[in-house]
């Protein structure tokens, strides 16, 4: 994920200061990683030396001052260029559970059968925790779109490790060959 877009866009939708962008990204992304203020900072100080953004103003308010910050023209348009681009298929596989079940065939100290059990348990458990995120009162489209995005992945990756534990014995021989 573009960082620098994806607050770049925050910017082109409503100007605001840092500690609101942290909280405006966490509440839009709520499945995704939280960014941490200091990436935060460090990506607005970009924007506004690659002239994507500028200072809007600053505010005190009773704390500390707040320097507030708003897309440029040249921002909207760089957000415009992005948004249309297709994002390409990821051309490898780098998924860790994909690469742990290979490791797993080749070693002979470990059980691919006992890891694909196991972690099959833990993808059912964090789909039984999204899908109550999804059915709580509170949940918001945002929130909603994250948790069936998330869903759909690790039902997918659930798909994956069910074929290969049907598999194992074959590739386990051919491995021995």
């Amino acid at each position: 994920m573009s960082t620098r877009h994806v607050l770049l866009g925050l910017l082109a939708t409503d100007p605001g200061h840092g500690y609101d962008l942290k909280r405006r990204h966490d509440d839009r992304f709520p499945q995704g990683r939280p960014l941490a203020y200091g990436q935060v900072y460090t990506t607005l100080q970009r924007l506004v030396r690659d002239g994507l953004a500028e200072v809007d103003g600053t505010e005190a308010d009773g704390g500390p001052e707040r320097t507030s910050y708003r897309a440029t023209a040249e921002g909207e348009r760089e957000l415009a260029d992005w948004l249309g681009q297709v994002a390409p298929p990821a051309p490898f596989v780098t998924n860790e559970i994909f690469a742990k079940v290979v490791v797993a065939i080749l070693t002979t100290s470990a059980d691919p059968e006992a890891y694909l059990r196991d972690q099959r348990a833990a993808h059912k458990a964090r789909m039984r925790e999204l899908t109550a995120v999804k059915a709580s009162p509170g949940a918001d489209l945002a929130t909603v779109l994250s948790a069936d995005y998330a869903l759909h992945h690790l039902d997918a990756d659930l798909r994956w490790m069910n074929t290969t534990a049907g598999r194992l014995t074959a590739l386990t021989q051919e491995i021995t060959r």
